[in-house]
């Protein structure tokens, strides 16, 4: 199925690679505390007095607030100048994580990770424009797959790195680590992203407008079902490792090590991907996350065995997660913010519905490898649904003049 070109105007940055890095930085900032919560689910449960499935509540709660977050965000800062919008999204990012591991109750952790996750979405999708806006059109798609690279590098350096912290000097410890990022991001895209002016021609009618489209439904449902397989399987993957796999706790950060190598790796093959086409690419994405979804349930009880594995899944789920989000700038028209805003929102349900269904299994007496085979499920699901896309996609052509 062919793309059409990002709309999406060119601005020359004098130092173009400076503001994809601090740009990228927020995605590093964004990727830790959302994933390190996983590797210290056991701690962070006990901290707040409550089960591993209870606690795997507090990450769903991160995941609604970017649902929430990502269309009114996008909707209210449409018009804004998109580096002071950038600004004030990662300093609201820093007072959700100092609010965090200030919380000494769940009910006040859920709220606080609520907060934390409010900018996600608006500030992933807001950075993917700007990327987008300083590369030349033949690398548009690479851009944004290196803004995304941030995410990815969180999970190779920051969500180790931060799960060890929260190990050796509590859970809130990781938390104020990723203030602390927060801040140093902050800094980063004042001085180095270039001013560029909001969208003078937005409005909450065209912005709107973007939920008119079939093409923007069916990609955001998509994400939402096909990418919750990753947490399905990401959300418990430290009591799979300690109690299924039968090895220590310090064998939970290797692991987490080797979801973000996936992530780095599948970033960059996202890119070259998505230059040959967006949609075969989400295929071949959501397929492959089925294989090796089935492929971990079977190596978990086998100690190492399953390392290789989590790498495949991050890998294939990161082509999804960049191909998605190209194919929401291209299908949602001209509302631009809330189409590459809404991708984010999209995978967060797809944590929130992995995570809620991986633990609903666990708590229904099927055991610590069941959510792999919910992601199996789930990964085939989405499959489904970009075939439908593809379909409606064909007949709305085939019904066209000419």
């Amino acid at each position: 199925m062919p793309e059409e070109d990002l709309d999406v105007p060119s601005v020359t940055a004098r130092h173009f690679g400076l503001a994809v890095v601090a740009l990228a930085m927020g995605g590093f900032a964004i990727g830790t505390t959302e994933f390190v919560t996983m590797g210290l689910l056991p701690q962070i449960s006990a901290g707040v007095d409550v089960s591993i499935p209870t606690g795997g509540h507090v990450i769903s709660a991160y995941a609604v607030g970017v649902v929430v977050g990502a269309p009114v965000l996008a909707f209210l800062g449409a018009r804004l100048p998109r580096r002071a919008l950038l600004v004030a999204l990662m300093a609201a990012f820093a007072v959700g994580n100092a609010v965090s591991a200030l919380a000494t109750s769940y009910e006040q952790l859920m709220l606080a990770r609520f907060a934390a996750g409010l900018p996600h979405g608006a500030y992933f999708g807001v950075a993917s424009l700007v990327a987008a806006s300083l590369a030349p059109p033949s690398r548009k798609g690479r851009a944004v797959a290196q803004v995304m690279l941030g995410l990815s590098v969180a999970n190779v350096v920051g969500v180790p790195a931060a799960t060890l912290l929260g190990q050796e000097l509590g859970w809130r410890s990781a938390f104020w680590a990723s203030a602390v990022l927060a801040l140093a991001t902050l800094a980063l895209l004042a001085w180095f992203v270039p001013s560029l002016p909001g969208d003078p021609a937005a409005s909450g009618r065209r912005e709107l407008a973007a939920f008119k489209v079939p093409q923007v439904w069916l990609t955001l449902l998509a994400g939402a079902v096909g990418f919750g397989g990753m947490f399905a399987v990401y959300s418990y993957i430290a009591p799979v490792v300690t109690d299924v796999a039968g090895l220590g706790e310090r064998a939970v950060p290797v692991f987490l090590l080797s979801f973000g190598l996936g992530m780095v790796a599948g970033t960059f093959v996202a890119g070259i991907m998505a230059d040959w086409s967006i949609f075969r690419s989400l295929i071949i994405g959501g397929i492959g996350m089925a294989g090796t979804m089935l492929a971990f349930w079977v190596a978990a009880p086998h100690g190492w065995a399953s390392l290789p594995v989590v790498f495949l899944i991050t890998l294939l789920g990161s082509v999804l997660v960049v191909n998605l989000q190209l194919r929401l700038m291209d299908v949602a028209g001209d509302a631009q913010t809330l189409g590459a805003a809404m991708n984010h929102a999209s995978l967060n349900i797809a944590n929130a519905l992995g995570a809620w269904l991986g633990g609903l299994v666990i708590a229904a007496g099927w055991g610590l490898r069941a959510p792999a085979l919910v992601g199996l499920a789930l990964s085939l699901a989405g499959v489904a649904i970009l075939l439908l896309s593809a379909a409606l996609h064909v007949r709305g052509r085939a019904v066209l003049p000419g």
